[in-house]
């Protein structure tokens, strides 16, 4: 009878460690799930970032403010902070996500456009042609240039998750054409 005993003693540790392997196995199999809908997550929190930053810098490339105002180019901001859109990612009324522009809109650059140059069968171009006489050698004359020049401007946009305080930034450069005097102070010479 003693052997028989003693065999049903290692018949339990074996059990146990069994239990304890399978138990392991389970709590990492858990994990491993655990991190991978933590990865999917993220991944999905930084595309609703990315994209609330596109519309952002779609929104501020369709209008005039970008490079008439730019320390005010989005209308209605968010929370009353200038240059700031908040976005509802999932409806649910609540804002999901905030975007800066940050720094305003920048000049990089602007050149003005010759005379020559304006397509005057383009009406967008209407408004870039002189009407001026010449006064050939008298200082301060006509140049020839016209009313208006290209501009090339940056545009920075920072979205913030407003729950995980993750961060996407995304750049953009335009050229647009615009009149001088949009421009004069805010572009270099």
């Amino acid at each position: 009878r003693a052997p028989l005993a003693r065999q049903r003693g290692i018949t339990l540790i074996v059990a146990l460690v069994m239990l304890v392997l399978i138990t392991l196995l389970a709590l990492t199999t858990f994990n491993l799930s655990k991190s991978s809908i933590q990865v999917i997550s993220n991944m999905q929190s930084r595309t609703e970032n990315i994209a609330a930053a596109r519309q952002a810098i779609d929104e501020t490339m369709s209008s005039t403010r970008f490079f008439s105002t730019p320390d005010d180019a989005i209308p209605n901001p968010c929370n009353g902070e200038s240059n700031t859109r908040c976005v509802d990612v999932n409806g649910d009324g609540v804002n999901d996500v905030t975007v800066r522009l940050t720094p305003s809109p920048t000049c990089v650059k602007a050149n003005g456009v010759m005379n020559s140059e304006v397509d005057v069968t383009n009406t967008e171009n209407a408004n870039c042609l002189l009407g001026t006489s010449q006064s050939f050698g008298v200082a301060g004359s006509v140049t020839g240039e016209s009313l208006c020049a290209d501009s090339t401007w940056e545009i920075n946009a920072e979205a913030t998750d407003n729950v995980t305080a993750a961060k996407v930034n995304m750049v953009q450069g335009v050229t647009v054409r615009v009149a001088k005097d949009d421009i004069e102070t805010s572009c270099p010479d």
